[in-house]
């Protein structure tokens, strides 16, 4: 695999492509680095119509952004993404690898097709998009990926979900190793219960409710809390910190 850092010339323009970035935590990323003046990538799967509200509510705010689609599980998708932030931007200083799905079932009873779906998005989509990050930043960048705090609270009926995740905080401490010498950070930010339609979707109100009392702070969490966290991960302020997992959740264990 050729981890060369890339060849793009310099420029003033800071580039982040950010996947699942037109909806919930992606969209709350996606926003916030482009307030703190970075280019932003707008990836998404299917969903057109909320990565274009998710393009104008940036562009509105005088940030520059583009949509783009593709399955992050696909290989070719995900280097055509990475091709387009370098043709708009000129190369690429951060990526946030926000996609995911989600399935609630114990494990006696999940169907396996289901399973499958869930571990090809977070688990091969993962590492398809660590893959282009670990060759295309440029020297400075971040590469962020999210987890979810489920890895250590360890809930029933999230076993898919949570042993998928556990995959992605296996390779962020080895992916930031294999940078060594490249200048680029290499994280995970792990949510807790964060109020998104995917973590909303299914539950009862009484459901909701347990959850929120669950930290100390006794609240959801907010998309904007997280994209706080993973917008300082990316910024120069926050590049000491690498191969770490930070467990963004009010304070659960």
């Amino acid at each position: 695999m050729n981890t060369a850092p890339s060849t793009q010339p310099p420029s003033a323009t800071r580039a982040a492509v950010v996947t699942g970035g037109s909806r919930g935590i992606g969209r709350a990323v996606s926003r916030k680095l482009a307030q703190d003046g970075l280019a932003v990538v707008v990836n998404y799967a299917s969903d057109a119509t909320a990565a274009d509200e998710t393009v104008a509510a940036i562009t509105a705010d005088g940030g520059r952004a583009v949509a783009v689609p593709g399955d992050v599980a696909d290989e070719h998708a995900v280097a055509a993404l990475f091709d387009r932030a370098e043709a708009e931007f000129g190369g690429v200083d951060a990526v946030v690898n926000s996609a995911g799905r989600l399935a609630l079932s114990p494990i006696a009873e999940l169907d396996l097709t289901v399973l499958d779906a869930v571990h090809r998005t977070n688990i091969r989509g993962s590492f398809v998009v660590a893959q282009q990050a670990a060759r295309r930043l440029r020297a400075g960048g971040s590469f962020v990926a999210l987890s979810t705090s489920v890895v250590g609270t360890q809930f029933p009926a999230y076993g898919a979900y949570a042993a998928s995740k556990g995959a992605v905080e296996a390779m962020t401490l080895i992916l930031a190793r294999e940078l060594r010498g490249r200048d680029i950070t290499v994280n995970a930010v792990a949510p807790g219960p964060t109020a998104t339609e995917l973590f909303l979707e299914g539950k009862t109100d009484e459901e909701i409710d347990r959850l929120a009392k669950v930290p100390p702070l006794e609240r959801l969490g907010t998309p904007e809390d997280i994209a706080h966290v993973v917008a300082f991960l990316t910024s120069a302020q926050g590049h000491w910190v690498n191969g770490q997992i930070l467990r963004a959740n009010g304070g659960m264990v």
